[in-house]
């Protein structure tokens, strides 16, 4: 069942870039989202920009060079200004074109691909950008409505089999094979989708957070191409 924005206790909205930038995550908060309705014709950008791979990036370059109608410009407009924003502040935004990820199939059991819900980490704090301007949007599900993955017996039962090594070492090999950062959706769970236009902040677990980090997933495309920027 999907959930809407002021339904889900985990999610701040503001109302500007600056805030979005600023507002700490605090408390039960470890999702904030500008909520935007963007004009432009974003799907002319996927058009007009050759796609040979599953993922294109697509640089400052590639956006000015492209000859785009009126609703094409405003939306070149957008995802310029976006940019720009975010660069002043010291981030690194990524602009990627996506046709699909590639699948996990190392474990069948427990895939741990970004199809899966999971957590983002670092060695330093920071946090997660990201905008989807066409295609399927990504989707957060709150900690209280899902499950660590390695908790789950049936799951860690498989895991231990496939360690096949010394028992002080297992939780080791579950973090160097990222085990550790997938979560299974309770089956009465609420997911959020993080909808079209919309700018999130979403926590990530590293060694000073005061917060628990954002359990989010990417989408199925089903065919789809998507335009997102991250960081």
């Amino acid at each position: 069942m999907s959930l809407s924005l002021n339904q889900n206790k985990n999610v701040k909205e503001v109302f500007s870039f600056d805030a979005l930038l600023k507002t700490p995550f605090q408390e039960n908060t470890n999702a904030i989202c500008l909520k935007r309705t963007l004009l432009g014709n974003f799907a002319e950008i996927i058009d007009k920009i050759i796609c040979n791979d599953k993922i294109t990036v697509i640089s400052v370059k590639d956006l000015e060079s492209l000859e785009l109608s009126i609703e094409g410009n405003l939306a070149r407009e957008i995802l310029l200004n976006d940019m720009n924003v975010l660069e002043e502040k010291g981030a690194a935004p990524v602009l990627n074109i996506i046709k699909n990820y590639d699948a996990d199939d190392s474990y069948p059991f427990f895939p741990t691909d970004v199809y899966s819900f999971h957590v983002d980490k670092s060695p330093i704090p920071t946090a997660t950008f990201l905008c989807t301007y066409f295609g399927a949007a990504s989707d957060i599900v709150s900690n209280t409505e899902a499950t660590q993955k390695i908790l789950i017996p049936e799951i860690r039962e498989e895991l231990l089999k496939l360690h096949d090594g010394k028992e002080e070492d297992f939780e080791a090999f579950l973090s160097d094979f990222y085990f550790d950062l997938h979560y299974k959706a309770n089956p009465d769970a609420l997911i959020t989708n993080l909808g079209i236009g919309n700018f999130w902040k979403l926590a990530v677990d590293h060694p000073t957070s005061t917060v628990l980090p954002c359990i989010h997933r990417a989408p199925k495309e089903n065919g789809q191409t998507r335009l997102l920027m991250i960081c």
